[in-house]
């Protein structure tokens, strides 16, 4: 016990006074004669022995009276001893990924956690709060309600070890600080590790909210499944975590008229399909209706009118493959030879690809270099008869060097998969019985820094990539190979020309890294910008001669299609949608966690923090005995005879 007031207690030495009286009276007890003596001294004796009782529990009850008023006054109360005079801090991450708008007992999880913090966090307490995409530093609730109960779900979600490693970074690294970690979270199931280390001044609370229920219905995905002269067809992926489903509406919309509209059956997994016309420009929307996550109900996607991608070969070999897969639906192909080369449409192109040229001139070298600075793609297929020092003045800049012809057969055995060129669905699976292509004679290269697109069986590189130069190691004619009759060149050579010019795809997911092209030309100081019906943003972007390269990462972050805007003009539209991760509803078990309070209300844990720095005044009670005893004398006085 300890006391708010301590120095009265001195008043305790005034119970002195009481006892001194007691002990020494003044009064005299005087003698009377009387004729019956034996009688008188036996109701003398009686008399005085229970004086002596009553005036022993009168100065008991005085005593105790005086010194509960004392007590009452120095104001005693109990307390932790460890805590009661540490700081203390606490800092409460919530969770507001889209998983968090299922529907708990009295709401949905998110806007009831809110509720429950504004209601068990004392106003003036200061605090530290933070979610998936917003922080309040060293405030408190009395400050932040308006913009608690404002705050919504966020797309850029965290992972859970990031979201506890950035919680601790919250709080001073003063030392002797008791330290209360509130994670509110619905504890979704992510590919992250879960690893929580604890410290001594480290109190860490989670609360894991549970919903009532984990059916729910989404779109996961969409993409181009085919496309014929006329339609193509649009495939769409739904996903269902609950009972199965025997009739599920699916609406297809173009801008807000809808064009289309199916039913499927749905158990974990379904497809369906739309008809689209070719050459159409759809501003798309598909949508479904589930009452339980909203955030997944509806994919937008863009239908453009592709920009072709401008292709130029300088040409000293026969260029029919290149023609070939350089169609003229998705290219602008042309061709010429190197003593026709008009200097002035280089800058023009997306793509220029050296076929087999013995020299390459220093005019021509400089102006490539320029070319790929300026974010054009260069694609060098060598010919059996190189200038070697002509070649390397071009590509020196970008880490790669020819030295001399090797004639010996080597098979090209190696295929990188996780390169760009081939990431993007080209192979379904790794190959292991590919009849793999051969070279007759190849050139030695020494490279740095290079990423090897293409390897020999003896690991040497036969298609180098650096930045935006794609470099061959052997000539392609097929006297000397035969890698144009081999499966690989044409997903080969038509991504090399896709990578030279980004069209966006019809959709692309918030919170990663995207990026695509836009076939304009600005004015000094002009930049795009994205814009919906509510939002206007400037992207990140890099303006090359005839194109800008545009960025998203954080940005846009709310799903929608949105207008590339040059000023006032209109060049394309791009849709962004939520990612799905969060449409899977199956949580962490976090039963085998030891020595961490985990608990599913946020009020339980809040008593708890309250109950381990609670200070408890006991002054109250003194005062209550002091009356207790002051009726107690009474009474002592009146009855006892």
């Amino acid at each position: 016990m300890q006391f708010k007031n301590p120095e009265l207690l001195y008043a305790l030495f005034l119970l002195l006074i009481p006892i001194i009286v007691h002990l020494f009276q003044l009064r005299k007890f005087q003698k009377i004669a009387f004729t019956n003596v034996a009688f008188l001294k036996e109701a003398t004796q009686q008399t005085r022995k229970s004086s002596q009782i009553k005036k022993w529990l009168l100065l008991f009850t005085r005593l105790l009276l005086l010194a509960c008023i004392v007590l009452a006054f120095a104001q005693p109360f109990t307390a932790k001893t460890h805590t009661f005079n540490a700081k203390k801090e606490t800092v409460i991450y919530l969770d507001n990924s889209f998983s968090m708008q299922a529907k708990g007992s009295q709401g949905e999880l998110f806007k009831r956690a809110i509720q429950d913090i504004i209601s068990n966090v004392a106003e003036d307490d200061n605090i530290t709060l933070l979610t998936n995409d917003a922080e309040y530093r060293n405030t408190s609730i009395k400050n932040i309600k308006n913009d608690l109960l404002q705050l919504d779900y966020s797309a850029n979600t965290l992972s859970l070890e990031a979201a506890l490693l950035k919680s601790k970074t919250f709080f001073s690294k003063q030392k002797g600080i008791i330290k209360n970690l509130v994670f509110i979270s619905d504890f979704q199931q992510d590919n992250s590790n879960f690893n929580i280390t604890t410290d001594s001044l480290t109190d860490l609370h989670l609360v894991k909210l549970e919903p009532i229920s984990v059916n729910n219905i989404a779109i996961d995905s969409a993409y181009i499944s085919e496309t014929t002269a006329s339609n193509m067809e649009l495939k769409v992926i739904l996903k269902n975590s609950g009972t199965p489903i025997d009739n599920l509406p699916v609406s297809l919309f173009n801008n807000n008229t809808l064009i289309a509209k199916t039913s499927v059956a749905l158990n974990k997994k379904a497809e369906t399909s739309f008809s689209i016309p070719v050459g159409d420009i759809i501003n798309g929307k598909i949508t479904i209706e589930d009452s339980f996550l909203q955030f997944d109900n509806t994919l937008f996607f863009n239908i453009n009118k592709l920009a072709k991608i401008n292709v130029l070969v300088i040409n000293a070999e026969n260029d029919s493959f290149l023609k070939r897969i350089y169609s003229e639906d998705e290219f602008n192909y042309n061709v010429t030879a190197i003593n026709q080369l008009n200097y002035n449409i280089l800058n023009e192109q997306k793509l220029i690809v050296l076929n087999e040229l013995d020299v390459v001139p220093n005019a021509l070298s400089n102006a490539l270099k320029s070319f790929v600075t300026q974010g054009g793609t260069l694609m060098v297929i060598p010919s059996n008869n190189i200038d070697n020092d002509s070649y390397n003045a071009l590509l020196n800049t970008y880490n790669i060097k020819f030295d001399a012809l090797i004639n010996s057969e080597k098979q090209v055995t190696t295929i990188n998969y996780s390169h760009p060129l081939y990431s993007n669905n080209v192979f379904e699976k790794e190959v292991t019985n590919f009849q793999y292509p051969k070279v007759n004679s190849f050139y030695n290269i020494s490279s740095k820094q290079t990423a090897a697109v293409l390897q020999f069986e003896d690991k040497r590189p036969f298609l180098h990539q650096s930045s935006n130069v794609f470099v061959f190691s052997s000539a392609l004619h097929s006297e000397n190979s035969n890698f144009k009759n081999s499966p690989l060149i044409v997903p080969t050579l038509y991504n090399i020309g896709k990578f030279s010019f980004k069209n966006p795809p019809i959709y692309f997911n918030i919170g990663k890294e995207n990026s695509f092209d836009v076939a304009t030309k600005l004015q000094q100081d002009a930049v795009l910008t994205l814009t919906n019906e509510t939002t206007s943003l400037i992207p990140k972007q890099q303006y090359f001669n005839n194109k800008v390269l545009v960025s998203t990462l954080e940005m846009p972050s709310e799903a929608s299609i949105y207008s590339v805007k040059n000023n006032t003009e209109s060049i394309q539209n791009v849709s962004y949608n939520y990612d799905r991760k969060e449409s899977n509803l199956v949580y962490r078990n976090l039963s085998d966690i030891e020595n961490i309070t985990v608990s599913n209300s946020i009020n339980e844990i809040f008593d708890t923090i309250k109950s381990d720095t609670k200070v408890n005044a006991l002054w109250k009670w003194f005062v209550i005995f002091a009356l207790a005893l002051l009726i107690i004398e009474m009474l002592i006085l009146k009855y006892f005879k």
